[in-house]
């Protein structure tokens, strides 16, 4: 059996052969507030780390603030001599940059699986909720669903403009849900997808969504639910590049619009057991309850994650399938957690509350730990919306009390580790001051 050092030596050789042109490649990983961070490798130092040579970054790297800051947390930051901490390479990651003007590479980066991983890195809070949960015999499949805006390159005063239309030339304003829209952008729509596919991503379906310039891209569901996130998170990355190529700004901005829906991070999870068997399904679909159950439980306490800023809460309760109460239903879109209509052997939920701009390793793990709970607890769940339209429990709705309720709920300090949950809670608390720390011009019109 080959080593690990060795097949990532290999990966690396036939990188070098199949693109000779490329010299460098960005090693990146995601922050906490959902950024890439990383650094520029000549392709020859490359092949060094990955015969074994140590890849050092800041550990500090990964609390850095919505605007690229540090903020001070705990003895982070300021009082820790600010320092690195070893990363790895993540093996089947390395793949071509399309979207620059010179040819280039890119590779995914952890602390997972080093000898001293970071505790608050979201990728490793990730792989110890899959880790703990592969040896209770459960396996996850997930597919994420991530809906965009497209907008015109040009901002107007720092103001999103709508996308124009290739053929007419005239802006995308009218909201719709046409598949004539998906002709009109196919240019732009087509290089994303096989832009995807060339990083390794499964994509399926694109829809034209509701808003002006929104569309949604689906991904094939995987047993693999680290690769999953992985896949929502380059998928971001490598179509921001492709609409600046094309002309276009895309974004995946909570809500741009308050008239129009705004943008969310869907993701299907179903569990099975080593067998193969839906535990789901299990028991007349009694264990589906439980887990919904459980995932409508912590919920209220996860929001900080599922709406990771101030503009993801102007999300909830908008003009679309955006709930504001914590609730369930079979094939009910306004539900936070939907049951779509399947077989016993596909039986899944679909977790619809996150932000498209949100964590998608911290937003799966999330999820797969209220599931985890709710099998754990065996608690009936309040009635779902096909039942009751009022059916549902309050969660917060501003960030400040949504630290509040994350940061001393046992059950998340436990299942998410304490001092993730500290770190993450300290760093949306800070974004959230440092943002309010700005005179807007509607102050000057309601105040001056």
């Amino acid at each position: 059996m080959k080593s690990h050092a060795t097949t990532l030596l290999a990966e690396v050789r036939t990188f070098r052969q199949n693109y000779p042109d490329v010299r460098y490649v960005d090693l990146i990983a995601l922050d906490i507030p959902g950024h890439f961070y990383g650094k520029r490798y000549p392709i020859e130092m490359l092949e060094k780390v990955a015969a074994g040579s140590p890849l050092k970054l800041p550990q500090n790297a990964v609390l850095l603030g919505a605007q690229g800051g540090l903020f001070k947390i705990g003895d982070y930051c300021f009082n820790d001599g600010d320092p690195d901490a070893n990363r790895r390479l993540v093996p089947g990651t390395l793949k071509p940059v399309s979207w620059e003007s010179q040819p280039l590479g890119q590779m995914l980066i952890t602390s997972d699986g080093t000898e001293a991983p970071i505790e608050f890195e979201p990728r490793e809070v990730l792989a110890k909720v899959l880790e703990r949960l592969q040896h209770k015999g459960i396996h996850p499949v997930v597919a994420f669903e991530l809906e965009f805006y497209l907008f015109d390159k040009k901002l107007d005063n720092g103001l999103p403009q709508f996308a124009r239309d290739p053929l007419s030339d005239d802006a995308d304003d009218q909201p719709n849900l046409h598949i004539e829209r998906l002709s009109r952008f196919s240019e732009v729509l087509d290089d994303m997808a096989q832009t995807a596919k060339d990083q390794g991503i499964d994509i399926t379906v694109i829809t034209a969504e509701i808003g002006p310039g929104q569309f949604e891209i689906n991904f094939g569901h995987l047993d693999d639910g680290m690769r999953a996130a992985d896949w929502a998170a380059l998928f971001c990355r490598s179509t921001r590049g492709v609409a600046l190529k094309h002309g276009y700004r895309a974004s995946f901005m909570a809500k741009p619009y308050l008239q129009f829906p705004g943008s969310g991070m869907h993701v299907h999870v179903s569990l099975y057991d080593g067998a193969g068997n839906n535990l789901l399904a299990a028991h007349q679909q009694q264990p589906l309850r439980h887990a919904v159950a459980g995932c409508l439980e912590l919920l209220p306490h996860c929001m900080p994650i599922f709406s990771p800023n101030h503009n993801a809460f102007r999300r909830l309760g908008g003009t679309v399938n955006a709930a504001t109460r914590a609730s369930w239903g079979f094939e009910d879109r306004d539900a936070c957690v939907r049951i779509p209509e399947s077989d016993p052997r596909n039986l899944r939920i679909e977790h619809r509350l996150a932000s498209a701009d949100a964590n998608p390793y911290l937003v799966l793990a999330a999820i797969l730990v209220g599931l985890e709970h709710g099998l754990e607890a065996r608690r009936e769940p309040i009635a779902p919306l096909n039942e009751d339209r009022s059916s549902g429990s309050d969660f917060p709705l501003e960030m400040l009390d949504a630290v509040r309720a994350m940061q001393h709920h046992a059950v998340l300090r436990d299942k998410l580790g304490a001092e993730f949950v500290d770190v993450y809670c300290e760093n949306k608390r800070q974004d959230h001051l440092a943002f309010q720390q700005e005179i807007h011009a509607r102050e000057y019109r309601w105040f001056l």
